[in-house]
């Protein structure tokens, strides 16, 4: 890049629940020439200093202090940032992205002309061939959100409501699955499944706990009997248990064979307490415990990842999508190996849309930016 020096630059960023990347590329081609990673970088959630921190690792880290000053437009994509631009103004993501950034530039020593603050789920639309400017967006990595866009703005958005309140569907959503099948199966009320051990052993419970409680086939149970117990117990549907009668024979069923009721009591005691000493976000971390129980057909983890992928196209269907039209999806659920991407994929195209699959928002910060440089009222939310 020696011989480059004197060309335009701009910095996008993807700021996700789980880590900041930044890719620097030359204004005029996009072609990258740098990019690093650091912490978390949601604007809602995230602390303001913490938040601070990461961008300045991240630009710091992909920007060469020696063309610092040939950054012309940066452009953020941040999780829990709002993206419609009736509305951003007094979002607080919105606010908080804006200020980390900021300071985050000040502290590198970069001015750039232009500096804009996206929502990650526009970021991600136009990370897609062609840096598209109106259609569909479905992310579903720490978080789930299913937005429609409009000139590069969200213009509909469905959940996207946080750990506490939605994301359902959500990397969240599914490891909270898998603790409460876990404690499910360790009280009586849950059929047996092979969670209860690798979420223990995940979140370092002793493993004396764990004995008995790893889903042997008997444990598991077998064939059409075993499956149905293990899905209407992942469903936690009182319709699907039936009568009391049914009901009781169900929680017997629950405990695996050899998991002691001392043991299972004195798991959900230990499990309870960790679970609640650590931040609820961080439950996302145990969904690809779930993503290998179901690939070893556990089916109460086939049954949480069946469900997640109903929330997701449930999300979608609320924008009324229309016949032909265009739906870029990210997150680390829907990339190349995620465990929805396939039955995700197969139900969106039912719905008649096209699926364009992206890895992050990076590549759309940077078009953003490119754009944001040449007309900079096309920079979301530029300053």
């Amino acid at each position: 890049m020696s011989n480059e020096l004197n060309q335009d630059l701009v910095v996008g960023l993807d700021a996700g629940g789980t880590r900041t990347r930044a890719v620097l590329a030359f204004a005029a081609t996009g072609r990258t020439v740098g990019e690093a990673v650091a912490g978390p970088g949601n604007a809602l959630t995230v602390p303001l200093p913490r938040l601070t921190d990461h961008l300045a690792e991240a630009i710091g880290r992909s920007v060469p202090e020696r063309v610092r000053g040939g950054v012309v437009a940066v452009v953020g994509g941040f999780a829990g940032s709002a993206g419609f631009a009736e509305f951003a103004g007094g979002d607080p993501g919105r606010l908080n992205a804006l200020a980390a950034l900021t300071e985050a530039l000040r502290r590198l020593g970069i001015a750039p002309r232009t500096v804009g603050v996206s929502s990650d789920v526009e970021a991600a639309f136009a990370s897609a061939p062609g840096t598209p400017a109106d259609g569909l967006a479905l992310v579903a990595g720490t978080g789930a959100v299913a937005t429609r866009v409009a000139g590069h703005r969200c213009a509909a958005t469905v959940d996207g409501d946080g750990w506490l309140l939605g994301d359902e569907g959500s990397g969240f959503w599914i490891g909270r699955g898998a603790v409460r099948a876990a404690l499910r199966m360790a009280d009586g009320r849950g059929g047996p499944t092979t969670l209860a051990r690798t979420v223990g052993l995940a979140l370092g419970l002793p493993a004396g706990l764990l004995e008995g409680a790893g889903g042997t086939g008997e444990a598991r149970g077998t064939g059409k009997a075993g499956e149905a117990r293990g899905t209407e117990e992942a469903r936690g549907t009182e319709e699907a248990r039936g009568t009391e009668g049914a009901e009781s024979a169900g929680r017997a069923e629950g405990a695996a064979a050899g998991w002691s009721a001392a043991r299972r009591e004195a798991y959900r005691m230990r499990l309870l307490p960790t679970v609640m000493a650590q931040p609820p976000i961080t439950l996302a971390r145990l969904a690809p415990l779930v993503a290998e129980a179901a690939r070893d057909k556990d089916p109460v983890a086939e049954a949480i990842l069946r469900e997640a992928v109903d929330h997701l196209t449930a999300a979608v269907r609320a924008l009324d999508p229309r016949p032909g039209e265009r739906i870029v999806v990210t997150g680390g659920l829907l990339g190349p190996d995620g465990p929805l991407t396939a039955p995700l994929t197969g139900r969106l195209e039912d719905l008649g849309l096209t699926v364009d699959q992206v890895a992050d928002g990076c590549r759309g910060a940077v078009a953003l930016a490119r754009l944001g440089h040449g007309d900079p009222t096309l920079a979301a939310g530029a300053v």
